[in-house]
């Protein structure tokens, strides 16, 4: 039963309606030109907000509209970097006080790599 619900159609490519009666939305063509002097159009819906920038097909640059409307300036916060978001959680008192937690532990073999570590005296040692 299976076979028989596709005879006749192409599987993926065909469309059986038509565009009798369809009425299109309206369209306007809107130009680009790129640095590089690639100049081409995008069909955009009428009542579309026309973008001011729109990526160029051929090099991938921003190209600017024709219509001489000017991309808005983006107000960009200045990267956060690792050590702000630090001092936001520390103060720098803090931060001295567990570098120097941290020192001590670091000399004293306490953590650290295993070939830093300093061997440890037994209890044997330690006594005699």
């Amino acid at each position: 039963m299976g076979e028989r619900t596709l005879r006749g159609a192409r599987l993926g490519g065909q469309s059986f309606e038509d565009e009798r009666g369809i009425e299109f939305a309206a369209r306007q063509q809107v130009g680009y030109v790129c640095p590089q002097g690639h100049e081409f159009e995008i069909p955009m819906a009428a009542e579309a907000d026309v973008p001011a920038v729109w990526e160029c097909p051929r090099c991938g640059a921003e190209a600017l509209s024709t219509s001489g409307a000017k991309p808005e300036a983006k107000n960009e916060k200045p990267a956060r970097t690792h050590w702000d978001m630090l001092l936001e959680r520390r103060s720098i008192k803090e931060l001295e006080d567990i570098l120097a937690e941290r020192l001590d532990l670091l000399r004293g073999g306490e953590i650290g790599p295993a070939h830093l570590h300093r061997p440890r005296k037994s209890k044997s040692q330690k006594t005699a």
